[in-house]
């Protein structure tokens, strides 16, 4: 379940407070002082069998009492009391409650048991549940304050999200005295039923959220979290606080919630992969907090720094090229208007050191001209106490300043200020405040709230980015794969053996060193005779995992000698360091001799919460010293393979250094998007460990090579739904020529640019309701980088060239999706868009979605007539005489995947 509802919750027209009381200091009686003194707009009920009456509102005994059904129930009642009240509300027609009641799943087995009866209560009505264990929910647009907080937010655009109630509480505390404002407060507690997946759909939808915080200790229901996540952080910025960054915290953050905690460092690549923006500390999120309220979403990287203090300014720079912002050039008719404003000292560079005893008017003549200069982006603007100057002067300067520039200025809400110092600066940054101007108290945070800025637009830059087409390397052999592992876990084997391991490698066109089984020293020395010398010898043991913890690799053996006498040590050594670990021969590989070779590490792990992850790092011995590792998830392609190695401190090296020349970065890339393939292939698979990979300019090989598997029951799916393959089909166009109908990929972004290229101005304007040249990059690339659980784009293909794309966007509840189609205009009267409909309705049904919509000009008669024969009806948009809305109700047919 997503959104469904939710607006019973959020957008309620009347209220029940369960629970109600007027004993002082108890949740019944907070949270209706709360309700009362917000001003809530609708009906307010309240439900106590002990009370008559409360300050003159009737009270009702129980809820078959009330006199019509509430939208919102907000209960206040003793754990045990929830199943049953739940029922009752389902029976009566309530879809939304907020339990602020704690003792469920934070408190163990009985709570759970409790939780899930709770739940059962609201299934059968589709009843949706904030909570339990949470501070409830505010909308103060609307006037509700369904919640036990000690302060009422104001209105606003921002959105906070939060597990934890004191975390709520603490940022209201934090937020009134400097004026921002809040869309929505959701305090999510246990997460029984709405989640952050429900949260961030439905708040992604929302006109008045212009930005969404969250808080959480833990994500349930992962898949729909990052598909939500996703969508949210394309329309608006999404900023997280995740707690339980080390192990204990973790803990402490399960016991506090019950929630799942999977590695933190697989958080990171979550919150990445989706475009969030993730903050460090509680301060950071306060910082965001106003950051968000008061700036818009960042221009570009370059940082204009207008201060007094010589000194705060330098800061300010370090901390700019610390966080990898970039100081904007001024240009020369900037610098001359500076020259005629400002003292002969001034420092005649960026950082603007307009001299200790700046005016309010020398700030005001000198931000104009830097507002002016179109090679900046923001400006940070500093203000350092003196006995010459008033910091309420200048900071009024500012503000002036800023209240003059047009609406329409590229800078009005691309300002930053920093009034440093305590008693000084108070009433300086008071009326910053007041005037909606994002003030910080240090150059550092002003630096970092413009860099959450730039990171975020940097993140949807990356996500947008169009991906290379990857040369063809020939299929991976799936079936000899999976006959592998089916045989290992027919066998019972977790590990599997060493030549297994190597032959499921190549099997995905992942280079490893040629490597033999020998039985016996003598026959490891046979073998290493016909490999050839130096040859490695390594032990061959189901029992042990790092063969070099227990003397069992030799590397550089020139002779057969060597070898038998090497194999016969190895198995007294292993026998003296692990004596019940098996020695079921050896393994003879061929040394490779690459000298300027790095090594490396590749590989797939297994999340609790997310499920597979691709690894790469610095490899070695020392790989868990080199701590060098960044993840990432399947897919990948090759600029996601790229970006993840960038991410660490071994891609430095890899680039080449003292005279060596780069790796083959493109070999690499290549590795981590056939391990992601190979996860996405085989779910069975739970860790791939290759260390080393050695890499240098001619290519990569993998040395050596662990592979862990298990039922695939024990495995949860991966996040990120993969690329369909499956839905590939051939069709005959009605002149007889084969077309290829397949899901749209990243990559094929050039594609659609040449399609449209290829349509008549007329034929565009039909399909996008307005006269258009073409395709920009960013209408392209949403129509071709697809969450493929809710969307899916079609490509008609003919010799390699696109005929044509349909599309449709499901919403989050799958019950309704909307739909588009072209077709080139040289390729009309083929019947290849009627066979992209057909094909389009059949994968809808296929995914449960209840019917297809769609807009059509009314001069679009051929769409009209091709809706017409597929069974679509008809109807004129409300008070809209120029398009029709065309729906297809659909029967469900099996699942497409």
């Amino acid at each position: 379940m997503s959104v469904r509802y939710l607006d019973r919750l959020f957008a309620p027209r009347s209220v029940a407070l369960i629970g109600a009381t007027d004993r002082t200091g108890s949740l019944g009686a907070v949270a209706l002082r709360n309700l009362r003194r917000a001003g809530f707009r609708g009906e307010l009920m309240l439900v106590n069998p002990h009370h008559a009456q409360i300050d003159g509102i009737p009270v009702y005994s129980d809820i078959a009492s009330l006199p019509r059904t509430p939208d919102l129930a907000l209960i206040a009642t003793p754990p045990a009391t929830l199943p049953g009240l739940v029922a009752q509300l389902g029976e009566r027609g309530t879809r939304g409650a907020a339990v602020i009641t704690a003792g469920f799943g934070e408190l163990g087995p009985q709570g759970e048991a409790l939780q899930r009866q709770m739940l059962d209560a609201a299934r059968p009505y589709l009843l949706r549940i904030v909570g339990p264990n949470c501070v409830g929910v505010m909308v103060p647009r609307i006037g509700l304050d369904a919640s036990f907080s000690h302060i009422p937010p104001r209105p606003g655009h921002l959105a906070l999200i939060s597990q934890s109630g004191a975390m709520v509480t603490a940022l209201l505390d934090w937020a009134s005295p400097r004026g921002i404002g809040f869309s929505h407060i959701a305090s999510l507690g246990d997460m029984a039923d709405v989640d952050f997946g429900d949260m961030l759909d439905y708040l992604a939808a929302d006109a008045e959220t212009r930005a969404i915080l969250i808080y959480a200790e833990g994500i349930t229901h992962s898949r729909k979290f990052m598909s939500a996540a996703r969508a949210a952080a394309r329309i608006k910025p999404v900023l997280v606080l995740k707690a339980g960054r080390s192990a204990h915290g973790a803990r402490a953050a399960s016991s506090h919630t019950g929630a799942l905690a999977g590695a933190d460092a697989v958080y990171d690549a979550a919150f990445r992969r989706a475009g969030m923006l993730r903050v460090g500390t509680m301060a950071a999120l306060f910082q965001a907090a106003e950051t968000l309220a008061l700036t818009d979403a960042q221009l570009g990287d370059r940082l204009a720094i207008l201060t007094n203090g010589g000194g705060a300014g330098v800061l300010a720079v370090d901390a700019l090229a610390a966080a990898g912002g970039e100081l904007a050039v001024l240009e020369p008719r900037t610098l001359d208007a500076l020259n005629r404003v400002l003292p002969g000292t001034w420092s005649r560079a960026n950082p603007i050191d307009i001299i200790g005893d700046a005016s309010g008017e020398r700030y005001s003549r000198a931000l104009d001209a830097v507002l002016a200069d179109r090679g900046v982006d923001a400006v940070l603007i500093l203000n350092c106490p003196t006995a010459l100057a008033d910091p309420a002067d200048a900071a009024k300067a500012v503000i002036a300043t800023m209240a003059a520039l047009p609406a329409s200025h590229r800078l009005r809400r691309h300002v930053f200020a920093a009034w440093l110092g305590e008693q000084s600066a108070r009433e300086a940054r008071e009326l910053l405040a007041t005037a909606g101007i994002a003030s910080y108290e240090t150059p550092d945070d002003a630096v970092a709230g413009f860099m959450q800025r730039v990171e975020y637009r940097r993140n949807q830059t990356l996500l947008r980015a169009t991906p290379p087409a990857r040369p063809s390397g020939g299929p991976p052999e799936v079936e000899a794969v999976r006959t592998i592992i089916t045989a290992a876990l027919a066998g019972g084997a977790s590990w599997l053996a060493p030549e297994d391991a190597v032959a499921l490698l190549q099997a995905y066109g992942i280079p490893v060193a040629d490597t033999r089984v020998a039985p016996s020293p003598e026959a490891a020395a046979e073998l290493a005779r016909e490999i050839g010398f130096p040859c490695a010898l390594k032990i061959r043991s189901p029992d042990v995992v790092h063969k070099s913890d227990v003397g069992g690799v030799a590397l550089g053996l020139t002779d057969a000698a060597s070898v038998r006498a090497e194999a016969a040590a190895m198995a007294i050594r292993v026998e003296t360091a692990r004596p019940a670990a098996r020695l079921d021969g050896y393994l003879v590989q061929a040394e490779i001799q690459r000298p300027e070779a790095l090594e490396l590490l590749a590989g797939i792990a297994h999340d609790p919460v997310f499920g597979p992850v691709i690894m790469f790092g610095h490899g070695g011995i020392a790989v868990e010293v080199m701590n060098d590792t960044a993840l990432e998830f399947p897919p990948l392609d090759p600029l996601l393979a790229r970006s993840q190695m960038a991410r660490t401190r071994v891609w430095h090296l890899l680039q080449g250094y003292r005279g060596r020349p780069s790796a083959n970065l493109e070999a690499i890339a290549d590795v981590l998007i056939r391990l992601a393939q190979l996860a996405l292939d085989h779910p069975e698979i739970r860790e791939i460990d290759i260390n080393p990979l050695l890499a240098d300019a001619d290519g990569v090989i993998a040395i050596d090579a662990r592979i862990k598997v298990a039922p695939v029951a024990t495995s949860v799916r991966p996040v990120i739904a993969p690329y369909p393959q499956e839905l590939e089909t051939t069709v005959l166009s009605r002149d007889g020529q084969p077309v290829r109908i397949r899901a749209l990929r990243p990559e094929d972004e050039p594609l659609l640019h040449d399609l449209a290229a290829r349509m008549d101005p007329e034929d565009l304007r039909l399909r996008f309701f307005t006269p258009i040249r073409g395709l920009s990059h960013a209408v392209a690339a949403r129509l071709t980088q697809l969450d493929y659980d809710r969307e899916l784009g079609l490509l008609a293909e003919e010799n390699g060239a696109a005929m044509g794309v349909a599309h449709f966007f499901a919403d989050p509840d799958n019950r309704s999706a909307e739909y588009a189609i072209a077709v080139r205009s040289d390729a009309k009267g083929r019947g290849i868009g009627y066979a992209l409909m057909q094909r389009l309705c059949e994968l809808a049904a296929q995914r449960g979605i209840g019917e297809l919509v769609g807009e059509v000009l009314r001069e679009n008669r051929r769409m009209l007539d091709m809706c017409h024969d597929l069974g679509f009806t008809c109807a004129a948009e409300p008070g809209e005489c120029t398009s029709v809305r065309v729906r297809k109700r659909l029967s469900y047919i099996g699942f497409g995947r």
